[in-house]
C-alpha cells in the first residue's frame, strides 16, 4: 500500500482544514450579518467552486498560479521556484476548492444566534472583533466543527483539481485519490483496493461525529 500517498493526503486534509476554519469564520459573520452592495455575488463567487466541474477549477489555477499567470508570477520573481507540482500549490487549490464547505455550515449556525445577544454585547460596549470572538464563536462550536469535519472529508476526497495543480510528485502531491487511480490504471487492483479500504473507516467515522454535531445543534 503507498503509505506516502496517504500520509500527504492526510497531511493536506489537516492543513486545509485549520486554515480554512480560521479564514472561513470571519467571512461566514460578514456574510450572516452584514449588509452590503453586491454581497449576493460575493456568494455566488464564494459557493462557485460547488458548481464548476473540478478540473475547471484545476485550469484556471494553472493559468493563475502559472510561470506567467500574476499569482505564479510573483511567487516565482519572490522565491524563484514554481507554486505548481509542489505541496503549496495543492494547498491552495484544495482551499480554493473546500472554501464553500467551511463558510456554509458556519454562516449557518452564526444565523441561528439570537440577534439580542450580539445588541446587549455591543450595548455593553463590546466592539465586532470582541462580540465575534466572545459571542458568535462560543455560541457556534457545533456548526465550525461541522465546517471542520466537512472540508476535511472534501479534502481527502479531492482528485481532478489536485491532479491538474499538482501532478503526481510521490511525496510531494501524490495523494490517495490519485494514488487508487495509477493503480487501477496499471490493473494493480490489490494496491488500489488497500487504499480505498483505508478511507472507509475515516470517512465513517467523521460522518457519525457530523451526525453527532447535527443531533447536538437540535437538541
Amino acid at each position: 500500500m503507498d503509505y506516502m500517498a496517504l500520509y500527504v493526503t492526510l497531511k493536506l486534509a489537516v492543513v486545509t482544514t485549520i486554515i480554512l476554519v480560521v479564514l472561513a469564520a470571519p467571512v461566514a459573520y460578514l456574510l450572516a450579518f452584514a449588509r452590503f452592495p453586491g454581497k449576493s455575488f460575493v456568494e455566488a463567487l464564494i459557493y462557485l467552486p460547488m458548481a464548476l466541474p473540478p478540473t475547471v477549477i484545476g485550469f484556471y489555477l494553472i493559468i493563475l498560479m502559472g510561470p506567467r499567470g500574476w499569482v505564479g508570477g510573483i511567487w516565482q520573481a519572490v522565491t524563484g521556484g514554481s507554486l505548481l507540482f509542489t505541496f503549496l500549490g495543492i494547498t491552495v487549490a484544495s482551499i480554493i476548492y473546500s472554501l464553500p464547505f467551511a463558510i456554509q455550515p458556519m454562516k449557518a449556525a452564526f444565523s441561528k444566534i439570537d440577534r439580542r445577544l450580539l445588541e446587549n454585547a455591543y450595548i455593553l460596549g463590546l466592539s465586532r472583533r470582541a462580540a465575534f470572538l466572545r459571542v458568535v464563536l462560543p455560541n457556534s462550536v457545533s456548526g465550525i466543527a461541522a465546517a471542520a469535519v466537512l472540508v476535511f472529508l472534501h479534502s481527502i476526497g479531492a482528485f481532478g483539481v489536485l491532479l491538474m495543480v499538482g501532478g503526481s510528485i510521490p511525496g510531494e502531491t501524490k495523494v490517495a485519490s490519485i494514488a487508487i487511480y495509477e493503480a487501477v490504471e496499471m490493473m494493480n487492483y490489490t494496491a488500489a483496493g488497500m487504499i480505498a479500504l483505508s478511507f472507509l473507516p475515516i470517512s465513517y467515522v467523521f460522518l457519525l461525529l457530523i451526525n453527532k454535531l447535527n443531533e447536538g445543534a437540535r437538541a
